[in-house]
C-alpha cells in the first residue's frame, strides 16, 4: 500500500461504532450483516459474524471477537490479524454463547438485517443476554467516506468513464447492434480498466426501452435516431461507481434535444445543491422543480439520487421522502430523468463526494449531449 494511500482504518471505525453503542445503551453490538463486517473488519468472506464489544478503555478486557467457519481460517488470520476469531460452523450460536459467558449484559442486534427466525433462534439459548434491536447503526457510520474510501471510489468512477470512451473509440456503439451486445462489451471493458466485478446488471436502453427507468438490455437492435442510455458502474476494492449517459445516434431531433437540455440543468441544479448541512429532500427539490416547471413533472418518476459506496444503493436517500441532512463526506448521485413512454428517454447521473465549497465530481465522462455517427 503507497505511502499516500493508507489503506482503511478498521480499529478507528470500530472505535466510532463503541461511541454509538454508549449513546444507545447498549454494551455490544452483534453484527451479523456481510457488509458491515467488511466495513469494520476487512473481511471479506461469505459467512461471518461480528462481536463489537463497548468496552472500557480504562482496564477492562475487550471482548470483541469475529466469528466464521472452517472454510475461511486462513483467509480471516490474513485479513483480520488485529482481532480475535472464533472458528465454528454454527457461528452466531458460538459467539452468543461468549458473550452470555463474558455476562455483556445488553447486546444489540441489526434489527434491519436479523429474521424473525434467526431472533427466535438467538433467544431459544437462554445465554441471560438482553437482546436490544439496533438499526442502522453501522450504516451511519458508512455514509461519511474516509480519505482511502474516496480513492476506491475514484478508481471505480475512472473504469467507467474509461469503459465507456473505449466502446466510443472504437466505434461499438452504432446502428445494427442489440443492447445486449453493447452491454456486454461495456462490461468487459471495465474489467480491462481495472474493474473487479460490475455494480450491477448493466444497463442498455435503446429508442423507446429508453424511456423504460430500469431497462434491462434485449436483443433490441440500435437505430439511427435512437437515445441510448448507459446506466452502469464499476466495482474497486469493494466500491461501486454509478453513471448514466444518454447518446444518439445520428443527428438529434428538436424534441431530443429539448427533454436532453431540460434534464441536464435539473442534473446541475442538483449536484450545485449538494452542501454539507443540505436537507435531502430540498436536493431533490432543487432538481425535480427544474423539471416540474418545464411540464414534465408526471415524467420523473424515481428519487434524484442515492448514497453509494460498499453497496451500490446505502444512505442516504435523495428523493421527495427523504429526511435528514448531508454531511461533508457523503458520496451520492444525482440522477434525475425526463420519460417519455414510447417515444424515449433521458437520464443524466453522476457519483459525487459532498464538500465544503462545492462537491467533488467523480464521474468525468462529458454531459454534453454526444452524438454517436
Amino acid at each position: 500500500m503507497c505511502a499516500d494511500n493508507p489503506g482503511p482504518d478498521h480499529a478507528a471505525r470500530r472505535g466510532a461504532l463503541r461511541s454509538l453503542l454508549v449513546e444507545n445503551g447498549v454494551d455490544a453490538l452483534l453484527v451479523t450483516d456481510l457488509v458491515n463486517i467488511r466495513y469494520l473488519t476487512g473481511f471479506t468472506g461469505s459467512n461471518a459474524v461480528l462481536l463489537v464489544h463497548s468496552w472500557d478503555m480504562r482496564g477492562a478486557e475487550d471482548r470483541t471477537v469475529l466469528g466464521t467457519d472452517g472454510r475461511y481460517s486462513a483467509q480471516v488470520a490474513a485479513q483480520v490479524p488485529d482481532l480475535r476469531a472464533e472458528i465454528a460452523r454454527a457461528t452466531a450460536r458460538r459467539i452468543l454463547e461468549l458473550a452470555g459467558e463474558w455476562q455483556l449484559g445488553r447486546v444489540g442486534f441489526e434489527s434491519h438485517i436479523v429474521t424473525v427466525d434467526a431472533h427466535k433462534s438467538f433467544q431459544e439459548q437462554r445465554t441471560g443476554l438482553q437482546l436490544v434491536p439496533t438499526s442502522g447503526l453501522v450504516e451511519q457510520l458508512r455514509m461519511v467516506k474516509d480519505p482511502y474510501e474516496v480513492t476506491q471510489l475514484r478508481a471505480a468512477c475512472a473504469a467507467a468513464d474509461a469503459a465507456l470512451a473505449t466502446l466510443l473509440e472504437r466505434g461499438q456503439i452504432r446502428p445494427g447492434r442489440t443492447e445486449r451486445q453493447v452491454a456486454r462489451d461495456l462490461e468487459w471493458a471495465m474489467f480491462d480498466h481495472g474493474a473487479e466485478a460490475i455494480s450491477f446488471e448493466t444497463i442498455v436502453a435503446a429508442g423507446a426501452n429508453s424511456a423504460i427507468p430500469h431497462h434491462r438490455p434485449t436483443g433490441a437492435v440500435l437505430a439511427a435516431g435512437d437515445f441510448v442510455k448507459f446506466d452502469f458502474g464499476a466495482v474497486v476494492d469493494g466500491y461501486h461507481s454509478d453513471m448514466t449517459r444518454t447518446l444518439v445516434l445520428g443527428e438529434p431531433a428538436d424534441w431530443q434535444c429539448e427533454i436532453y437540455e431540460l434534464v441536464a440543468r435539473a442534473q446541475r441544479a442538483g449536484r450545485e445543491a449538494l452542501k454539507p448541512g443540505a436537507e435531502t429532500k430540498e436536493v431533490d427539490a432543487a432538481a425535480r422543480v427544474v423539471i416540474h416547471d418545464a411540464g414534465y413533472g408526471p415524467q420523473f418518476v424515481h428519487g434524484l439520487g442515492h448514497g453509494v459506496g460498499l453497496q451500490i444503493h446505502e444512505a442516504p436517500g435523495v428523493a421527495k421522502t427523504s429526511t435528514g441532512t448531508l454531511l461533508a463526506g457523503v458520496a451520492v448521485t444525482v440522477e434525475p430523468g425526463v420519460y417519455l413512454p414510447g417515444r424515449g428517454g433521458v437520464r443524466i447521473e453522476d457519483t459525487l463526494v459532498v464538500r465544503e465549497g462545492g462537491p467533488e465530481l467523480l464521474t468525468l465522462t462529458t454531459k454534453d449531449l454526444t452524438v454517436v455517427g
